[in-house]
């Protein structure tokens, strides 16, 4: 009977003794887990949760609209690789029709975590390649083309490498640096020159909308050094319809003024397969006195004709320059892309 007594009591000291070591062992991880808490921030709330998901609704829809018109915007911030084949042709009044082609590409590299690009594209020192281009500056290399060409070759091509930095969805860095050829009869007239492009968005949700705010800096040759601030403000009245006002200001060091651009745009999306644009926009310069130096209506229709990457569009414009005494001077322009992206 007192050995089952000291048995019995043996095993309770056990237990107790296990039990005791176990919570020595246990209380540094318990208090560890205390500490870790406290350093971890506090759960969103529901109004906070409803807050990102608009933002990242509108924020997509956005990008959505960007892609499928395959704008400069899209080109300069995706970190997709895409490539653009432009073959448009421009008929007004005062010339023959002219064929504008034109080509951009932009190449993911290997092992670099998205983080660098390389950069092919024609003309890179004109408008509708620079950061801030909306798309009633695009058809500027058709109207500088000779109208007694019957297609129109780019006057110069690009090559860059860019280095993007967009791990924040507020913000995107980019620069980029590369050597433009400029084109000649033969080998022994094309020139090299190098030339350099930065840029920073910032993008934040609004209660309507979002805003975004562009600040570039660019340096080219036949411009020479350059800046351009861009404000755009987008509000989706629906799924299928953005408006977006576009502000921008461009100052060339070389010419001492400011060129400014306002864009009022409507976006309509059909279906999947067509969107229309409707702009409104106005052209000017900061000297000698801020004055506008044109006016331009254009509603452009983009379908895609084949899968999703031919895209065709038809954009009749109604442009007002003060060159003319603001005198019509109807365009329209036919434009067939080959997008490519992945």
């Amino acid at each position: 009977m007192g050995s089952l007594r000291q048995k019995h009591d043996a095993l309770i000291f056990s237990c107790l003794r296990n039990l005791a070591l176990g919570g020595i062992l246990l209380f540094p991880l318990a208090s560890l887990a205390e500490d870790a808490t406290k350093d971890l921030p506090p759960k969103p709330s529901l109004i906070d949760l409803q807050r990102d998901y608009v933002s990242d609704k509108f924020l997509d829809l956005s990008r959505g609209i960007d892609s499928f018109f395959g704008t400069e915007r899209n080109f300069q911030e995706t970190d997709k690789s895409v490539l653009q084949l432009d073959a448009a042709q421009m008929m007004g009044r005062n010339g023959s029709p002219v064929i504008a082609l034109t080509f951009k590409a932009k190449f993911d590299l290997p092992n670099a975590q998205k983080r660098f690009h390389l950069l092919l594209e024609s003309n890179p020192d004109q408008t509708q390649n620079l950061p801030g281009a909306t798309l009633a500056q695009q058809p500027l290399p058709l109207q500088q083309a000779s109208l007694f060409k019957e297609a129109s070759t780019p006057d110069s091509y690009g090559a860059a490498l860019r280095f993007e930095n967009s791990d924040n969805s507020h913000w995107h860095f980019s620069v980029d640096g590369g050597m433009k050829a400029d084109g000649g009869v033969s080998l022994l007239d094309i020139s090299i020159h190098p030339f350099a492009r930065s840029s920073a968005i910032f993008i934040t949700p609004l209660d309507w909308g979002q805003l975004k705010l562009t600040e570039s800096l660019y340096s080219f040759n036949t411009t020479g050094p350059g800046e351009n601030t861009l404000l755009e403000l987008d509000h989706y009245y629906t799924d299928k319809i953005l408006f977006r006002s576009t502000s921008s200001a461009t100052f060339l060091y070389d010419k001492e003024y400011f060129d400014l651009h306002q864009d009022f745009s409507f976006f309509q999306t059909l279906d999947q397969q067509t969107s229309l644009l409707y702009q409104l926009s106005a052209n000017g310069v900061s000297r000698p006195s801020a004055e506008v130096s044109e006016y331009v209506a254009l509603m452009l229709y983009r379908r895609r004709v084949h899968q999703d990457w031919v895209f065709l569009e038809l954009s009749p414009q109604l442009h007002y320059p003060k060159a003319t005494n603001f005198l019509l001077d109807a365009q329209f322009i036919v434009r067939l892309e080959f997008m490519f992206a992945k």
